[in-house]
């Protein structure tokens, strides 16, 4: 239970897939209880671990969103309350900018409002799924539309 409850703490107890929190006590045989998860399929992790020391390989997940995912690579969703068009893959974003920084396009939105709501979500997402990484968001009008991107500071 040491690592479980290490990796627990240092991920605020929230599942890093459906940022729902995690019960520490639950029976980690309940969907709902405490699991640890590779952050990338399994092959990825172990060249993850040898190349980048600095990158979380496992991560906190409840039983039922690790089963789901299965040996896959995860999918973070973008939350239904958000009005997004063409959003990118979250977790593959913040991989790329883990790695080179820069600038990653991520969704367009039909409103400035939009857009406002999709940026502060992104960032708050972002600070716990990759702690490490330092974002800002940027909103762009074109064509009509917004675009929300992030980039590394």
């Amino acid at each position: 239970m040491g690592q479980l409850q290490d990796v627990g703490e240092a991920d605020g107890w929230r599942c890093w897939l459906c940022d729902e929190p995690v019960e520490p006590d639950m029976s980690p045989n309940d969907p709902r209880g405490a699991s640890l998860d590779t952050r990338t399929s399994k092959g990825r992790a172990k060249k993850k671990k040898q190349d980048k020391g600095n990158l979380p390989t496992e991560r906190l997940a409840h039983k039922s969103c690790n089963t789901g995912k299965g040996s896959n690579d995860p999918v973070v969703p973008w939350p239904d309350h958000l009005i997004v068009v063409d959003p990118a893959p979250i977790i593959a974003a913040a991989e790329r900018l883990e790695r080179k920084g820069g600038r990653e396009a991520m969704a367009r939105c039909p409103t400035r409002q939009d857009a406002e709501a999709v940026a502060e979500w992104l960032v708050d997402r972002l600070s716990r799924l990759a702690p490490g990484l330092d974002v800002s968001t940027e909103i762009a009008t074109t064509g009509g539309q917004h675009l929300v991107s992030l980039r590394t500071s």
